[in-house]
């Protein structure tokens, strides 16, 4: 961290991580419709994704989040209707800040109930806008309640995924602060005191 500033790191990161959403996302949606083309249920990485980024970072998961519905889309070959649904309705991942603001990133962070609400709350307001959007271009309400069905195995994909993720020292942490206990941390550890 010496070498590069903040606003350095945090474009890198944000960088390698929409990297790895946008591949996720397109290998696995295209994996899904050439080996399972007959099957309701999707498996997407995206919201895992999407609850890690807000978690480090804040609204900048917005990025992740329309990134996320354009890879799906590109992988499929969806019509610009459904670049606009999966898009614009990926962003209303970003509800789950609402929770973020009222308990902080570290109470969410080291409770697993509330690990798996925020998940939740993420994958709920995904599939909300996706419904929402969908409406908009005159698709019906059983359309809206098929994103919830459709996407169920997602849901439990990245609970598990986040629950793991929160057993790796700084992943599913604000990196801000994250930054700051580690340098924290090896200052302690080089103190003088530490070598009497």
């Amino acid at each position: 961290m010496n070498n590069i500033s903040f606003k350095q790191y945090r474009a890198i990161d944000l960088g390698i991580l929409a990297v790895i959403l946008v591949a996720a996302e397109m290998i696995t949606a295209k994996a899904a419709s050439s080996w399972f083309p007959a099957e309701l249920y999707m498996l997407s990485p995206a919201i895992a994704l999407i609850c890690i980024v807000m978690m480090r970072w804040g609204g900048f998961a917005a990025i992740h989040a329309a990134a996320g519905g354009a890879a799906y889309c590109l992988a499929l070959g969806a019509s610009a209707e459904q670049f606009a649904i999966y898009c614009a309705g990926n962003c209303f991942a970003l509800i789950s800040l609402i929770l973020i603001k009222a308990l902080g990133k570290q109470k969410i962070r080291d409770s697993v109930v509330l690990t798996i609400v925020y998940t939740a709350l993420t994958y709920i307001g995904t599939e909300l806008g996706r419904g929402l959007v969908s409406l908009i271009f005159g698709m019906t309400i059983d359309s809206m309640l098929a994103f919830f069905v459709t996407d169920s195995l997602s849901l439990a994909f990245a609970v598990v995924v986040v629950l793991i993720s929160r057993r790796v020292d700084g992943l599913f942490e604000d990196q801000k602060a994250y930054l700051i206990r580690t340098e924290s941390e090896r200052r302690r550890a080089q103190s003088p005191d530490n070598f009497e």
